[in-house]
């Protein structure tokens, strides 16, 4: 089998990925931005060949590349990123060299455009937030009149919380329709609810064979625009009746033989025109796994491997995380450098050392989302876990 990853060496942690389909006998080939000597040595050790392009972007080059690694070990069975930023170019890539597994450009619309994906999570029978694509100021006041403010604003085709707005009155309304913006956006009743997260990897008939439940008590925009700490926790148990509703969605989509981060909201409160206090609502679907280093995250959750399943389903198409006993709810607790927290790093490992499985900083790339620095730790009860997020952010 013959598996081209695209940019292998970012997020850093993507060489497990490597690592797990060597493995398994797969010829792993990268194409990345980095000079080989700059590479990990997970990546060196576990790759069959790696091409430096420069501009990752440039689809010119890429297809040559692509090509030039067909001609030299036969046909292509995968060519992936799973990274957000990636997947047009992916889906190109695949339709030049005629990648059989995987997106091409006709699957593109409905996994980049937020407005596009509403349809598939109804298919589902989940509701997603009413919402409209206009940018007429008239035409918005009438549908801020139809669901109410506050109003959120962000782009179609978005990656992160970068470039969105929360509109609380019309006075916000006409300075947002003022403001230059590129691109089209699309603009919704804002929710007020808990962001969770259905996680996982499927096989080739859109079957999960695994699942994490996560929770973002702080949303990653407001740790972007209110500059909030975050933390988030993942676990593999959920409600049964979320467990069907996230393989509903799976369906609807035609995921296959891939990782899937999709994104709801549990409404906190009734919303008249949109359901009850508990509901789940619809937000969007992410056709690779959860963002930075949150991969290590879930491995900790499942107390295995999230990297051995994918490569199982890729190889096997089938995978058996029951071997995987004793699981935990494992969390993620980032700071940031510009506050003073109380509890200094060995004050944090002489209470909790035993929980605390990764301390580390976090590259430039994810800091504006993300925070500075982030402890991963594991515990049994939530309770724990939320004790040792107050302990490790707790200011003067």
């Amino acid at each position: 089998m013959n598996f081209i990853f695209i940019s292998p060496n970012f997020p850093k942690i993507y060489s497990h990925f490597i690592k797990s389909l060597n493995d398994r006998g797969v010829n792993v080939f990268g194409i990345g931005d980095e000079p080989y000597w700059a590479l990990n040595d997970e990546l060196k050790a576990n790759l069959r060949e790696y091409v430096c392009c420069k501009d990752l972007g440039n689809l010119q080059w890429m297809k040559d590349t692509v090509r030039y690694l067909k001609a030299k070990y036969g046909e292509i069975d995968f060519l992936e990123s799973n990274n957000e930023y990636w997947l047009i170019s992916d889906a190109l890539l695949r339709e030049d060299i005629n990648v059989l597994n995987g997106q091409r450009p006709s699957d593109m619309d409905k996994i980049k455009f937020k407005s596009k994906m509403k349809e598939h999570f109804n298919e589902a029978g989940v509701k997603t937030a009413r919402y409209t694509l206009s940018n007429n100021l008239e035409e918005l006041k009438e549908f801020a009149s139809k669901v109410g403010y506050p109003l959120f604003a962000k782009p179609d085709d978005g990656v992160g919380a970068s470039h969105t707005y929360k509109i609380n009155n019309l006075e916000e309304l006409i300075n947002y329709c003022n403001t230059p913006k590129g691109g089209s956006y699309i603009i919704e009743e804002y929710i007020d609810g808990d962001l969770i997260s259905f996680d996982g990897i499927c096989d080739d008939e859109s079957n999960v064979v695994l699942a994490f439940n996560e929770f973002f008590p702080i949303p990653i925009a407001e740790s972007v625009n209110l500059n909030k700490d975050l933390y988030y926790y993942a676990n593999t148990e959920m409600p049964e009746d979320f467990y069907q509703l996230g393989r509903r969605v799976v369906k609807a989509f035609g995921i296959k033989k891939r990782c899937f981060h999709i994104e709801f909201f549990r409404l906190k409160i009734d919303k008249e025109g949109l359901g009850h206090k508990g509901d789940i609502i619809g937000l969007e679907v992410n056709m690779r796994s959860p963002g930075g280093n949150t991969p290590d995250l879930l491995s900790l959750a499942l107390n295995g491997s999230y990297y051995d399943v994918y490569a199982d389903v890729i190889v096997f198409n089938h995978s058996d995380p029951s071997i995987y006993q004793d699981r935990y709810i494992s969390i993620s607790v980032n700071l940031k450098n510009e506050y003073h927290y109380i509890h200094h790093q060995d004050e944090i490992y002489q209470r909790y050392g035993n929980h605390i499985k990764e301390h580390n900083y976090y590259s430039k790339d994810f800091r504006n989302a993300m925070g500075d620095e982030f402890y991963f730790a594991t515990f049994k009860t939530i309770e724990e876990a939320l004790e040792f997020k107050d302990f490790v952010l707790a200011k003067e």
